[in-house]
């Protein structure tokens, strides 16, 4: 007998959910433990999905969830690197969980096979140099959320194919939230100030001239950003 128990997610999962919306088809690239998926599907959020890893032991955890809910023969399982695992055109795909820069040479390495597909990105580092390598692929950002999980602040970019050129400030907190600065910006934006000053802290001490002025700049940008939301 299948297991009909409802997936409940956690708040950063829910939230990636909510902004994939509803769907015919989507992706999970490196979808771990399938709960996202699981979800997708058992909400009628979408009808097909996709979920793909680097090999098939990581998949494993997947398959057995998918299995044990009854919703294999709704899924497409895929061993492989990146987007580059993806067999056909989706409306929407998740990468999350991973460093900026892994998920900025996903998309990049495999620009082709995503096609069309809006991406919904959660980066758990160098959400900076995601955004700017987004432009270069030919994405533009269109939706930026910032959700507590815990005690960690998470953010999760969406884009879709288009042309878009960042500055400084824009990469540094997202061109969408520092737009909008909404009030869960504020504890996110105290972190990366906290963490800025700690890494120039670290790079004056060490004579790393090289470091000191780009951890000034953005130490900088937070600052303005953390006096507008207290406003």
């Amino acid at each position: 007998m299948h297991n009909t128990g409802q997936i409940v997610l956690d708040p950063r999962l829910s939230m990636i959910a909510r902004l994939v919306g509803g769907c015919e088809s989507y992706a999970d690239i490196g979808c771990d433990h399938g709960r996202l998926g699981a979800f997708m599907l058992q909400s009628g959020q979408c009808r097909q999905a996709i979920l793909t890893d680097i090999s098939e032991p990581s998949l494993r955890k997947a398959r057995s969830l998918i299995g044990i809910l009854g919703l294999t023969d709704r899924v497409e399982f895929a061993v492989g690197d990146g987007a580059l695992a993806l067999t056909r055109p989706v409306d929407a795909v998740v990468i999350a969980g991973m460093g900026g820069a892994t998920i900025a040479q996903i998309v990049g390495d495999g620009r082709e096979r995503l096609g069309d597909a809006r991406l919904i990105l959660q980066p758990n580092v160098a959400a900076p140099q995601l955004r700017g390598a987004l432009a270069e692929s030919g994405y533009a950002i269109y939706d930026e959320r910032v959700v507590q999980d815990g005690r960690r602040n998470y953010v999760i970019i969406c884009a879709r194919p288009g042309k878009a050129d960042y500055g400084l400030k824009q990469c540094v907190v997202g061109p969408v939230l520092l737009e909008r600065l909404p009030a869960e910006l504020t504890p996110y934006a105290r972190f990366r100030l906290r963490v800025a000053k700690k890494a120039l802290a670290g790079a004056s001490a060490s004579g790393d001239a090289a470091q000191t002025a780009p951890l000034e700049r953005e130490i900088a940008i937070w600052e303005e950003v953390l006096a507008c939301l207290q406003r």
